[in-house]
């Protein structure tokens, strides 16, 4: 097995585990999510949580690192970003969790 895969397979993982526990990373909801009810961003999230479809078109270097769903009529994306611990550039090694702070942006489509 090449290191590359490998790599793809432990970004996954740390994606993952960070996406469904909002664990381990920042949070961060563009103007257009914020600007919803709670009740809304509870919803929103709570399907960020529990996102699995991932294909080859929205995945594919196989990092879980982004998803889109509608909701309520409305497109949502979201996004993992890899930063350095200090959150001034980004990450070289997003698969070593000593190196990395993961950012997760959703937000509206239109937004992007």
């Amino acid at each position: 097995m090449n290191e590359a895969l490998n790599s793809s397979r432990q970004i996954a993982q740390l994606n993952d585990c960070f996406r469904q526990t909002f664990l381990g990373g920042r949070i961060q909801m563009s103007a257009g999510i914020g600007a919803l009810s709670e009740y809304h961003q509870s919803a929103i999230l709570a399907q960020v949580q529990a996102f699995n479809n991932f294909t080859p078109d929205n995945d594919p270097y196989e990092e879980h690192d982004f998803g889109c769903f509608n909701y309520q009529n409305q497109r949502i994306f979201w996004k993992i970003d890899y930063y350095n611990r200090s959150l001034t550039e980004g990450s070289d090694h997003p698969a070593d969790p000593q190196k990395t702070s993961r950012v997760l942006t959703i937000m509206l489509a239109e937004e992007y």
